[in-house]
């Protein structure tokens, strides 16, 4: 397998990330460890998961299948803080010291170890300076409990304030983003990649599937498939602003090449995510092993200047079809 360069730190990753948001949720505990299982005998090394996922279940989950496999040595181990644990305490949640000090100390127990790979800030909160949260994220690495430090969803120049924050205080910096990325919302191309090539930070993109718009069961002109995210898109005003009927103009074609390919449209799209210039590891979220198969099988799609020119052709570099990436980093700012 091609691993890659997390960043600068000399980490190596595989290009496929195992996302965990279904396990403890969706996923039942035992077809969550055999995912994972299958995943590393893949040769995926590279985890993320989130203490806000199924309100830290996802994070039971993966320590209970780390702990089954004995495999926690060998793989990059991600996790996240920002998100509400608690509704009846309003220090339950944000980018505080004493919300991620506290949060990372729950994550270890949950996932059952004494390290943390990758801590990353899931989402921006302007209301708290960033020197109070890098402060805080500088103790833990030096106090031996996480080792790299990461975002989610942060704009360009939200990264670029950290790293000039962190130079200043002498701390430990941000190595990565997870930004939202697909050929439905390619506008983290116009300033967070190149701001990534230039500092040396990964890029870890989520929904590289476009939350499932991507894999081929969305048709124009037929309704959403019965127990879809998009079957009732009209009732949530973020699922209706990504569902209306640009988005069957990059689904027809990438339909189209990936039956001349003979792969699955979600292969297609997550070779294309897996090849783009600038990033490291695109995340995968399978909730059934299928899924996981089928992702996996993006290893094996090769991507060529034509299919590019093509798929640019529908969604315009730079561009954005359907919104993922979010204009709104307001307090407290959570959307998937």
């Amino acid at each position: 397998m091609d691993y890659r360069p997390l960043g600068r730190t000399g980490v190596k990753v595989s290009p496929l990330c195992l996302g965990c948001m279904m396990f403890g949720g969706k996923t039942d505990l035992e077809t969550s460890c055999r995912i994972i299982d299958t995943a590393l005998d893949g040769g995926i090394n590279f985890l993320d998961t989130a203490n806000v996922y199924s309100r830290g279940e996802s994070e039971t989950v993966v320590g209970e299948a780390l702990a089954r496999n004995g495999q926690r040595d060998r793989i990059v181990l991600a996790t996240k803080v920002h998100g509400r644990m608690a509704d009846d305490d309003p220090n339950m949640m944000g980018n505080s010291r004493r919300h991620i000090i506290q949060q990372c100390e729950a994550s270890l127990r949950r996932l059952r170890t004494d390290w943390i790979d990758l801590y990353q800030i899931h989402r921006p909160q302007s209301d708290i300076p960033i020197d109070e949260t890098l402060r805080a994220l500088d103790d833990l690495v030096r106090a031996g409990k996480v080792r790299y430090l990461g975002t989610s969803t942060y704009a360009a120049w939200q990264i670029m304030e950290s790293l000039g924050v962190s130079r200043e205080l002498g701390l430990n910096r941000f190595v990565c983003d997870q930004p939202p990325y697909n050929l439905l919302d390619r506008r983290i191309e116009r300033e967070l990649i190149p701001l990534a090539q230039s500092y040396g930070l990964g890029l870890i993109p989520w929904s590289p599937l476009g939350g499932g718009l991507l894999t081929g069961k969305y048709v124009r002109g037929e309704p959403a498939p019965e127990g879809s995210r998009y079957e009732k898109a009209a009732e949530n005003r973020l699922w209706s602003r990504r569902y209306h009927d640009g988005i069957f103009d990059v689904t027809e074609t990438l339909d189209a090449m990936a039956a001349e390919k003979d792969c699955t449209p979600a292969q297609l799209a997550l070779a294309w995510t897996v090849h783009q210039p600038g990033v490291t590891s695109p995340i995968i979220g399978p909730r059934t092993m299928d899924q996981l198969e089928d992702n996996l099988g993006a290893l094996d799609v090769d991507i060529t200047e034509a299919d590019r020119e093509r798929l640019d052709a529908v969604a315009p570099p730079g561009g954005m079809v359907s919104p993922f990436y979010q204009a709104d980093f307001g307090p407290h700012a959570f959307r998937i």
